[in-house]
């Protein structure tokens, strides 16, 4: 037996947390058994956690949509026992059982190798979040970053903080946007060479097109504040948009994209391709600065989430909170 966050739906609808025992008979069917050492908070565990359940589909279920641990089982003979491997995306931890309990079962094809360089508790500081970061990085890369300022929008949470640190240690100049006064000294301990108040993307003239301010820029809040952006990049600049914070909607015009040739590069880091994964992680492992990283962190515990579940709904969680499932 080991021990797990199992979520449960009781006949009313309501759902309850808690740390509880489970076996190897419990586990969902897969190809491979981790032995779970650490795993993430991200937004959409706290809608798994919280009331209503948000995305989760079946019950009794264990979130955790990212996990790093050691292989203890593996019928697949791309892992053995002892491999150490990392899982983002593939909706673990929504529709399938995630990394909050101390055994997993997944299948092979979700796994990666984890890079050299990188420890399971340094994967998880990093995590989705920092993955998705990466991803969006990258595609800035293949569109080509231009001169000034890089904008990160949401800088304060998992993937504007990775974001920061990923773009300073690469050598640009990173404008974090904050809704937080509170957070720049953090922000600019990450790297950050310009604080930006929301209010002053989000309170520009409504005009299609202002100045040429940004070179590239990482958005991870969307909405109103994605709309205002993109009248404001430089000539053939990119933005890669990679989360729905500030809503779904996109109340923009064309004209960003017809008269300036604004890139709009969406970045899902759900199913990404297995070679584009271990891509990510590689650069991850060489590009990202480990003394930023560990400020980012934040620990946790299995005992931890259910609180931690209603923080990170309200925007009260800064940086990366790494879960010790063995703690």
């Amino acid at each position: 037996m080991f021990n797990a966050l199992v979520v449960n739906k009781n006949d009313e609808g309501k759902t309850s947390a808690a740390v509880s025992q489970i076996g190897l008979d419990d586990l969902p069917a897969g190809d491979v058994t981790v032995a779970v050492e650490y795993s993430t908070v991200n937004y959409k565990d706290g809608l798994c956690i919280g009331p209503g359940g948000g995305l989760v589909r079946n019950y009794p279920h264990v979130p955790g949509i990212d996990f790093a641990g050691t292989v203890e089982a593996s019928d697949d003979d791309r892992y053995k026992a002892g491999d150490k491997v990392v899982l983002t995306g593939w909706r673990v931890g929504e529709a399938y059982w995630g990394g909050y309990s101390q055994k997993t079962r997944v299948k092979a094809d979700w796994l990666v190798p984890l890079p050299d360089g990188l420890t399971t508790q340094q994967a998880m500081a990093v995590g989705t979040a920092g993955f998705t970061a990466m991803l969006a990085v990258m595609a800035l890369e293949d569109h080509g970053i231009k001169d000034g300022p890089v904008l990160v929008t949401g800088a304060a949470g998992g993937v504007g903080s990775v974001a920061t640190a990923i773009l300073a240690k690469l050598g640009h100049e990173v404008a974090a946007v904050t809704g937080r006064p509170e957070t720049a000294d953090y922000l600019n301990g990450l790297g950050a060479t310009q604080i930006v108040a929301r209010e002053d993307i989000n309170e520009t003239t409504k005009r299609p097109l202002e100045a040429e301010t940004w070179g590239g820029c990482v958005d991870a809040v969307g909405g109103e504040m994605l709309a205002r952006l993109l009248g404001q990049m430089q000539y053939g600049a990119s933005v890669s948009a990679v989360g729905l914070a500030g809503g779904a909607g996109l109340p923009a015009t064309v004209i960003p994209f017809l008269l300036r040739g604004v890139n709009l590069l969406g970045i899902d880091s759900v199913m990404q391709p297995y070679d584009n994964r271990v891509r990510a992680w590689a650069r991850i492992a060489q590009d990202l600065p480990m003394d930023r990283l560990e400020a980012m962190v934040q620990p946790a515990t299995l005992s931890d989430l259910p609180q931690l579940g209603k923080d990170i709904l309200k925007g009260a969680v800064k940086g990366r909170v790494v879960v010790d499932v063995n703690a």
